[in-house]
């Protein structure tokens, strides 16, 4: 049984006052709940003030938005796995599609990002997701298969325990597009059956596997009792307290 797992992407939202009024409100919603993975993923410079506040909470662990792959460096801007490491931070979120689509991440970079997070004993959530021109061509196995493939080689089978994968129906976002709950299923049991390929069936059957498309208090339930969707990665509902905890509580095991 995979341990369903919700994520917070803040993305470029939030300051460090906002992030523990936040906390305090949200910590009240979910005291009773249980069987849940909660990550929360704030802008960097509210990380060292959220890894204090949650002071190594097993509830909910600190995640970050993005990282580079060497350790230290003549990197202007960027941010080292050590660096997460030493606010433990557990996870880490590479490949978002904005990532991909606005600052031109290619499946090569992330994929020495995944080498870099794992050998840094930090766990990597890898979005993976189709544009609406690929939707449209009928080309959103064949992206999803190669985006994977991609960002995954060299990832063994041990490795890949450690390793969720966040569909994201870039299509979805902001076109006035829904994917439906039967849509999202069929991406997520595609996406296992590459991870199958890539390392083997049991292995693949023990990934987990986040929905990252608007997901919302109303839909989340539905959308969380689809058979390959183990979690939700949350982008707006996520800003607020009591949205976000309603979506958490969308995926206590019943």
């Amino acid at each position: 049984m995979r341990k369903k797992i919700i994520a917070a992407n803040w993305k470029m939202n939030m300051t460090v006052s906002e992030t523990a009024g936040f906390l305090e409100d949200f910590r009240l919603d979910i005291e009773d709940v249980n069987g849940v993975e909660i990550v929360i993923a704030p802008p960097f410079t509210a990380l060292a003030k959220l890894s204090e506040l949650l002071g190594g909470s097993q509830k909910i662990r600190l995640g970050a938005q993005n990282m580079y792959f060497e350790m230290s460096g003549a990197f202007t801007g960027e941010i080292s796995p050590a660096m997460l490491r030493e606010l433990f931070v557990r996870y880490v979120i590479l490949g978002h599609s904005e990532r991909r689509q606005i600052f031109g991440e290619t499946d090569a970079l992330i994929n020495k990002k995944v080498h870099a997070a794992l050998a840094s004993e930090l766990k990597p959530i890898l979005c993976v997701g189709e544009t609406l021109a690929e939707r449209d061509a009928g080309k959103e196995k064949q992206v999803l298969e190669t985006q994977l493939k991609g960002s995954l080689a060299g990832v063994t089978a041990e490795q890949m325990l450690d390793v969720v994968v966040a569909y994201e129906p870039v299509w979805a976002i902001g076109t006035g597009r829904n994917a439906s709950p039967e849509q999202a299923q069929d991406a997520h049991a595609h996406v296992r059956a590459v991870l199958a390929a890539l390392t083997n069936a049991e292995t693949a059957d023990k990934v987990r596997i986040q929905y990252g498309g608007s997901v919302k208090p109303a839909n989340a339930a539905v959308i969380l009792s689809q058979p390959d969707i183990d979690g939700a990665l949350v982008g707006g509902a996520a800003l607020e307290p009591r949205s976000f905890s309603e979506i958490v509580k969308a995926a206590v095991p019943q």
